[in-house]
């Protein structure tokens, strides 16, 4: 059978469920019938040293580059692209209300007139973000099939509806990864809820296991309980309910370690809550690791803080590393915990502090439960086959 084809789309390979997920199934793909080329929009994350060597990274990609890298060295390279990255996110911040209206109205105005087209054609290409690597996706790709992904509640994002439509029924499926964030999708979009699909993120339960035994990590204290959250330090993933949460503990004189793992844009706001609250001595932000399998491995509490969620990439590699679990209670958390894997709270200091210590009057419950079952699934790669493979 002649191989097929495919462009990948990415933001980065930084840190974030969704970098994982497509190195998880960069790395499950059978390269005896796909040809892989992956674009990133800035070349850059600890992740890129994991992914494949059988995939092309597309690096002659410059003006992509400085429009989102901001690296000073390929501004002065470029100043006339610099220019238009700094006045079209200025007035596009002006004109929205939100960031992430603000990047769809930069593209709209300002970056999609000037970013150049593949010239390579595909068979299948794929936006794996929502968004702008959508929009490139779909202006800037020639493919004879493109499919568009989406890795959160759409409702939670704070798009221009409109714009997402207009780029939404140019693509042939939109892909999202559980079924309340596909009926999610239809209640904003029905008139293209056929274009709507679930596929699981990827999970390799031996990888990771693999992974979580190459250290100890070093942050940790032996005498004291563990407590471990991964995430982008943003809005979404509710890190200042755990800061309050560990103020809680420390009012109960639990002794404890919590740490984070993850960058973003509210590190130094959250460092400034952290020493508000008197907890510098017991919560510490590490940020991203490439292996944050260890820390899962090893850690007494698995606390997942967010607003929202697609489908949690840390949930179910804390599952598989049998780690008891506490999260906020985000509709779509339901579909991937259960009462015997952990326990789900309100979005709350407090909630999250009694979750914890729930867990800590019968720790070996979960994690006896969690070593009884199988959580990776990398068979299901043959649904993404037939996405690809579908003419």
């Amino acid at each position: 059978m002649e191989k097929r084809n495919i462009l990948f789309v990415m933001s980065s390979l930084r840190n974030g469920g969704a970098e994982r997920s497509l190195v998880n199934v960069l790395q499950l793909l059978d390269y005896d019938r796909y040809n892989v080329d992956l674009l990133l929009f800035q070349n850059e994350g600890m992740f890129l040293k994991q992914v494949p060597k059988e995939v092309n990274i597309i690096s002659n990609c410059n003006k992509l580059y400085t429009l989102y890298d901001n690296n000073k060295t390929e501004a002065l390279k470029h100043p006339y692209l610099s220019v238009v990255h700094m006045i079209g996110t200025f007035i596009s911040r002006k004109k929205t209300n939100s960031v992430a209206k603000s990047r769809q109205y930069r593209w709209e105005h300002f970056y999609k007139k000037i970013i150049p087209e593949l010239t390579k054609e595909y068979d299948v290409a794929i936006a794996y973000m929502q968004r702008e690597q959508t929009y490139f996706l779909v202006d800037k790709v020639k493919a004879t099939k493109k499919i568009a992904w989406v890795h959160n509640e759409y409702s939670q994002l704070g798009h221009f509806k409109e714009m997402d439509l207009e780029y939404f029924e140019k693509v042939d499926k939109v892909v999202t990864i559980s079924d309340l964030c596909a009926k999610d999708l239809k209640k904003n979009f029905p008139s293209i809820a056929e274009k709507f699909v679930v596929l699981p993120n990827l999970t390799s339960s031996q990888v990771i296991r693999n992974l979580a035994k190459e250290f100890y990590p070093p942050e940790f204290k032996r005498d004291v309980l563990n407590i471990v959250s991964i995430g982008r330090l943003n809005a979404q993933k509710g890190f200042e309910f755990a800061l309050e949460a560990a103020l809680e503990l420390k009012k109960s004189r639990v002794k404890f370690h919590w740490v984070v793992l993850g960058i973003g844009s509210l590190k130094e706001e959250l460092e400034k809550k952290r020493e508000e609250l008197g907890v510098q001595d017991c919560f510490e932000f590490i940020g991203a690791r490439e292996n944050p399998y260890a820390y899962m491995k090893n850690a007494d509490v698995l606390v997942q803080s967010s607003r929202f969620e697609g489908k949690s990439v840390v949930l179910d590699e804390g599952k598989i590393l049998c780690c008891p679990i506490v999260t906020t209670n985000y509709p779509t958390v339901y579909d991937q915990i259960n009462e015997d894997e952990g326990v789900i709270v309100g979005m709350s200091g407090k909630e999250i502090a009694d979750g914890i210590m729930k867990i800590l009057k019968e720790p070996r419950r979960y994690s006896e439960y969690l070593s009884r079952h199988e959580y990776g699934n990398e068979k299901e790669i043959e649904g993404y086959y037939q996405l690809f493979d579908l003419q």
